[in-house]
This record gives structure tokens, sequence and C-alpha cells, in this order.
């Protein structure tokens, strides 16, 4: 008997804006903006999703319990030598982002054809939209919690059904922030892969505000809250199903937008804070050499090559070695040896980032009760 679970086709007919959803709503709204117009204050934006784009995959893998460390990470984006499979994974996850950011960017549109390319890319292989069982999740008894869609015309029609509603605002007059939460939730109901769903529903998140304008670029990840409170989150999508309990689900999802937002806000300053300290060294001490694009080059990543700076300035191997190791003996970098590479470090942009969850949380909440 099939007992699989098919949600109801969008838009949701009933009002689920509640007073309480309605004044979240604007709480996350403007935590979104504050952290829409920080963001633009680095004019180079691949600063920016470099470094976040990186620690949302770390975080983001790590929900479905693939764990590496930031060292690790780091050098996959750099480099495929010498790095675990988890790793590697995570760096898929990464490069899934980025693809989706490019698709939205570029055809204004979030498609299921896109989804399907977005989780190829993360998953590394051509499965698709599954056309036999899903996961069926179960309790510590064994007992079926959650059976999602199995028939596979069903998730067909399901994910045409979501398209539709991603694409066309005129649908229903819900804020784009509840239609986001309302997005992931059904996007996870359906479970239209075999694998990757999680996290291709948390690459959703981001696109869907990116391409309602309330973000330029991918800085803003909810896989860090969701860690946080991650049984409240599968609790949350249960009950929905269950009992209907949109309220509460909207709620939670908004308040994770806000906290991460002002969590990003902090981050993102702090990162503003360390390129100026760093530009004062650079123009003061080394000004035979010092230039913007040598600056950001510093800051793309926390590893840095002699390549990029031969591709990026132009310069000679020889040059760009001095420049790097002129650098580190100030200690602004720190050279290490990863076979027969050698990759330099920025010890602080990496500082910063590694150890961000001990700040992290404690920053946010200290905006939101400001």
């Amino acid at each position: 008997m099939d007992v699989s679970y098919i949600p109801p086709k969008l838009p949701l007919k009933k009002d689920i804006e509640s007073k309480a959803v309605l004044k979240q709503i604007i709480k996350a709204n403007r935590a979104l903006a504050e952290l829409k117009g920080v963001a633009r204050s680095i004019p180079n934006q691949s600063i920016l999703i470099n470094a976040l784009s990186l620690q949302e995959a770390k975080d983001s893998s790590e929900i479905e319990n693939v764990v590496t460390t930031h060292d690790e990470l780091y050098r996959a984006g750099v480099s495929s030598q010498n790095i675990s499979q988890e790793a590697k994974e995570v760096q898929r996850y990464r490069e899934a982002l980025c693809l989706g950011f490019e698709l939205v960017e570029e055809k204004k549109l979030l498609l299921k054809r896109h989804i399907v390319a977005i989780q190829q890319k993360l998953e590394d292989n051509d499965a698709g939209i599954r056309s036999q069982s899903g996961t069926v999740l179960k309790d510590s008894r064994g007992n079926i919690v959650y059976m999602p869609p199995q028939n596979y015309q069903d998730i067909q029609d399901l994910m045409d059904n979501l398209e539709e509603y991603i694409n066309n605002s005129e649908l229903d007059d819900f804020d784009v922030l509840t239609k986001m939460a309302i997005i992931h939730y059904q996007f996870e109901s359906i479970h239209p892969f075999y694998d990757g769903n999680g996290r291709t529903g948390r690459i959703i998140n981001i696109l869907y505000l990116i391409l309602n304008n309330l973000l330029d670029v991918p800085v803003l990840y909810l896989s860090s809250y969701i860690i946080e409170h991650k049984s409240e989150y599968y609790t949350l999508l249960n009950k929905v199903g269950k009992e209907d309990a949109w309220e509460e689900w909207v709620l939670y999802m908004l308040r994770g937008i806000e906290q991460t937002s002002l969590q990003s806000v902090v981050l993102i300053e702090k990162i503003v804070s360390l390129m100026n300290k760093t530009k004062e060294i650079l123009k003061n001490n080394f000004s035979k050499f010092y230039s913007k694009d040598l600056l950001e080059i510093l800051f793309k990543h926390p590893y840095t090559k002699i390549t990029f700076l031969i591709n990026e300035l132009g310069v000679t191997r020889k040059t760009a070695t001095s420049y790097l190791k002129e650098l580190e003996a100030y200690g602004i970098l720190r050279s290490v040896k990863v076979g027969r590479e050698i990759y330099f470090v920025n010890v602080k942009l990496f500082e910063l980032l590694q150890v961000r969850g001990q700040w992290w949380v404690a920053a946010g909440y200290k905006k939101l009760i400001m």
C-alpha cells in the first residue's frame, strides 16, 4: 500500500501570514536590507562570494554528516590534489551554488532544469529526478515517519508546479520571505532526487532571494542556523504535513533569515576592516609593489598561489614569488607546502573565517536584542 505523502500544489489556499508572522517579516526584511547594503561596501564581490560560499558549503554539508576541516576545504578551493573525498564533496557544493547564481543572473528565472543542473553538479552524476522510490524516514523504532511522493509522474507534476510558483509572483500576495519558506518546505517534501535534496534546497533559498532582488550576491546562508536548531528544523517540517503548522514553520525560517543576516553583516564588517588594515600595511611598507589588484588577490581566497599573481598581475614567477615571500616575512602570509605545491595563507583572514563559530552566534544575538 502506498502511504506516501503528496503535498498540496501551490499556491496555498489559506492565509498563513498571522500577526506574529507579519512582525517577523519586518525584522527579517530589515536585516536583509542591512546585509545587502554592507555587502555593497566591498567593490569586488567575488571576495565575499568566495569567503562566505566556502563557509556555507562546509556548514550545509555538515548537516548531511559530511565533515571536513577549514584548512582542507580552503586548499580544495585552489587545488584538487591531496584532499579527502569529504573535502571534494564540500567543494562541489560551492561549485553548485556558483552555477545556480550564474543561471539566475543570466536567465532571471529559476527553472526545474536549473535545479536539476545544480543537483547534478552537487552530486557529480546525471541521475536527475528520481524515477524510483525515494528516501523513507524512520524513527528509532524503525517506524516510517515520512515517505515522500513515490510515483515519477507525481514528482514531475509537483516540480512543474513548484517551478511556476517560484517564477510567477502573481500567484499569491505573500511576502517574498514567506514564499521562500513555503518553497523550501515544498521542495524538501517532494524530495525529487535520490540524494542531495537538503543541500539543493538550501541553495534554492539563496537563489530565490537573489531572484527577487533582496540580495545582489549569494552572501546569506541558513545552514549555520539549521545546524544550531537542527532538531527543531526537522520537527517543524514534519508538523506542517501532519498538523498544517505553517505559522511555526514560517516563523522558524524568518528568524533564521534575520539572525543569519545580522551575523553575516558582522562578518563582512570584519572582512572590510581587515582589508583596510592590510591595505595600509601594504601601502606603508610595500609601496614598491602595492596595488589594489594585489590586495584583492590576497582576500579572494584564504589561500594564495604564485600563479594567481602571475595571471592577475602579469608578473614573472620570480617576481610573484618575491612579493609573497616579503609578505610572509612581515607576517601577513604563511607558506604551506602540500605535495609539490606551495600555498600562501592570509593569516588573519584564515583566522577570521575559522574561528567564526566562536563569535558568530553571540554577535548575531547581540544585534537582535539591540
